[in-house]
């Protein structure tokens, strides 16, 4: 438990030192100029080594595949009650995908490595890449259209350079090509820079966040699904699937990660009032603390 909360409290220390720089260098530092780096050139590097890291084996892909269709079942839930709850297009646009996508990377694959140890490894790296495809497509649309046409934003989804970084890693897996280890230490390199930039630039928002920038409506809602329905809905499919134990503790435990920092890089890259969003992600990760440590000894198996 306590290499688990060091390993938490870790993570924070960066978010902590972007609420630091922002608070410190003021106008001086550029936010966006590092979600552009970040975005387009370093999460690349994150999901190409995460995936070439190891061999991907048939039996790692029924958990990544459950995943998708649990969040995609939700997210087709939610839709119309989404344009009823919340008017405004952003508003409902961070209550879709917010909901739904979790810190799985920066937090879940670390989380598991402290719970299950390494052999966990495998199955949160390929429901992370089930995460990123879900908020590269269907996330990234979403919070485009907040803003943009639905043709923009159709292209905004296509100029993501993390699914082709992904298509390009699972070829390469495929095709078992063994990456020379002089050029994986460059792709850790980046990757491990990519966790660090996002860290930073979620502190770097959440400084900016002040209490009228809490959508207390968006907080309920949100927090709702993302804690509750979505893991309780999970748990009771789960029971009915022959999957093995140790896969479905994974998978459930990336299932109620707290929101992801990538919801407010793509608020912030399209304008979709990222405040809110680090706002968001800020309280959902200061209640998740207290939620996991009850909620887990009671759920895992």
């Amino acid at each position: 438990m306590i290499s688990l909360l060091i390993s938490i409290l870790g993570i924070y220390f960066f978010v902590a030192l972007g609420a630091y720089a922002k608070w410190h260098f003021k106008e001086e530092l550029h936010d966006r100029s590092l979600i552009l780096v970040s975005v387009y050139i370093l999460q690349p590097f994150l999901t190409f080594w995460g995936l070439t890291a190891r061999p991907l084996e048939p039996g790692i892909f029924e958990a990544p595949i459950w995943y998708l269709a649990i969040v995609l079942g939700f997210f087709l839930l939610m839709t119309p009650f989404g344009r009823h709850l919340f008017p405004d297009r952003k508003k409902r646009a961070i209550f879709l995908v917010a909901s739904l996508v979790g810190n799985t990377a920066n937090l879940g694959i670390p989380l598991g490595i402290a719970i299950f140890g390494e052999a966990s490894v495998p199955y949160t790296t390929m429901i992370n890449l089930a995460n990123v495809l879900f908020v590269n497509t269907i996330g990234v649309y979403i919070y485009s259209s907040g803003r943009f046409s639905p043709k923009e934003s159709l292209m905004n989804v296509i100029k993501m350079p993390i699914l082709w970084s992904a298509l390009a890693a699972l070829l390469v897996n495929l095709i078992g090509w063994q990456i020379p280890d002089a050029i994986e230490e460059n792709l850790k390199l980046g990757a491990y820079a990519s966790i660090v930039i996002q860290l930073l630039l979620f502190g770097i928002y959440l400084s900016q966040v002040r209490i009228e920038h809490i959508d207390w409506l968006l907080v309920k809602t949100v927090g709702s699904i993302k804690f509750f329905l979505l893991p309780g809905a999970a748990w009771l499919l789960l029971q009915a699937l022959s999957m093995e134990p140790f896969v479905k503790s994974v998978l459930l435990m990336e299932l109620i990660t707290p929101l992801a920092i990538a919801n407010v890089n793509f608020a912030a890259l399209f304008h979709c009032r990222p405040k809110d969003a680090a706002a968001l992600v800020f309280v959902s990760s200061l209640f998740f603390l207290l939620y996991f440590a009850i909620l887990w000894p009671m759920i895992h198996e």
